[in-house]
């Protein structure tokens, strides 16, 4: 039986901020912007080519703003994934290169960091 991890749920102090960042800087498309209550309000952005999605907003993740670690996105061309990522805004590390990958490191406004990385 196949497993599939689809979705994230990433901890955040708001949900315009952090829409935006994502959609406007990061690239990732918005699925879903729904409030189903005062309570719950929930926002789903994929990034392009991925089958696993982020979900942020209220009553979504009980976790504090900004706990979420180790996010991974993997892409063929680190250089051109850093460049898009300078060219909308996002402060990015420079390319890291080890044994088992080159990689750039970034973070949303709450502080959730994230890695890039193009396989050796």
């Amino acid at each position: 039986m196949d497993r599939k991890l689809e979705l994230v749920a990433i901890p955040v102090s708001d949900v315009d901020r952090p829409k935006a960042f994502y959609t406007e800087q990061a690239g990732f498309h918005a699925d879903h912007d729904h409030k189903v209550s005062d309570e719950i309000h929930f926002v789903q952005l994929t990034p392009p080519g991925s089958a696993c999605s982020i979900a942020f907003g209220h009553g979504i993740a009980d976790t504090p703003p900004g706990s979420a670690q180790g996010m991974q996105l993997v892409v063929s061309d680190i250089h051109a994934a850093r460049a898009e990522l300078v060219e909308r805004g996002v402060e990015v590390s420079d390319v890291q290169t080890f044994d088992w990958g080159s990689f750039v490191f970034f973070s949303d406004p709450d502080g959730n960091r994230w890695s890039v990385q193009a396989a050796a």
